[in-house]
C-alpha cells in the first residue's frame, strides 16, 4: 500500500468505529474512532506507519484513561428520588371507611386520602392494612396486603 493513502484506511477505521459506535453505544469503540481521526491526521501530515499506530495506541489510551473515570461515576449515582404523590406508591396505608371500586379512605402517611380498591369486585373493610398500588389524582389505589377473609364462610369454633 502506497504510503500516502494510510490517512484514507484510518478514515474508513474511524467511520467503521464510529458506526459500530453508534449501534452499540458501548463508549469504548467511539474512543477508538476517535483514536482514529488523530492517527489520520497523523498519517495526513506524513508521518511513519508505526508513528500513526503509536499515536493511535496513544490517543485510545488518553481517552479511556479520561473518560472512564467520568463514566463510572455516572454509573455509581444513586436512582433519582421520587416526590410528591409518586413516593406515596408502595407504602403501607390503613383503611379508615371502607374501600371500594367506587370509593373510601384510607390513613396514609399522616394524612387521610380518598381511594379505591385495585380489584373492582373487592372490598376492604376498615382497620384492613393496605399496599399502595398508585395514585390517580388525589385517589389512592389500593390492595390488601393480607388474603380478607371470606365472608360468605361460616366460623370455625376451633380457630377461636
Amino acid at each position: 500500500m502506497d504510503g500516502s493513502m494510510w490517512w484514507l484506511l484510518w478514515l474508513v477505521a474511524a467511520v467503521v468505529l464510529g458506526a459500530a459506535e453508534f449501534v452499540t453505544l458501548t463508549l469504548f469503540l467511539g474512543l477508538l474512532a476517535g483514536a482514529s481521526l488523530v492517527a489520520a491526521v497523523a498519517a495526513g501530515l506524513g508521518a511513519s506507519v508505526p508513528v500513526q499506530l503509536l499515536v493511535f495506541a496513544l490517543t485510545g489510551g488518553v481517552g479511556l484513561a479520561a473518560v472512564r473515570p467520568i463514566a463510572k461515576r455516572n454509573l455509581e449515582l444513586p436512582p433519582p428520588s421520587r416526590e410528591g404523590s409518586d413516593a406515596l406508591v408502595g407504602r403501607s396505608a390503613l383503611v379508615t371507611r371502607e374501600v371500594t371500586a367506587d370509593g373510601g379512605l384510607v390513613h396514609l402517611s399522616g394524612e387521610d386520602w380518598s381511594a379505591r380498591a385495585f380489584d373492582e369486585d373487592l372490598v376492604i373493610p376498615p382497620g384492613v392494612r393496605v399496599d399502595v398500588f398508585g395514585i390517580e389524582g388525589a385517589t389512592a389505589v389500593v390492595h390488601p396486603r393480607d388474603p380478607l377473609p371470606d365472608p360468605l364462610r361460616e366460623p370455625d369454633p376451633l380457630e377461636e
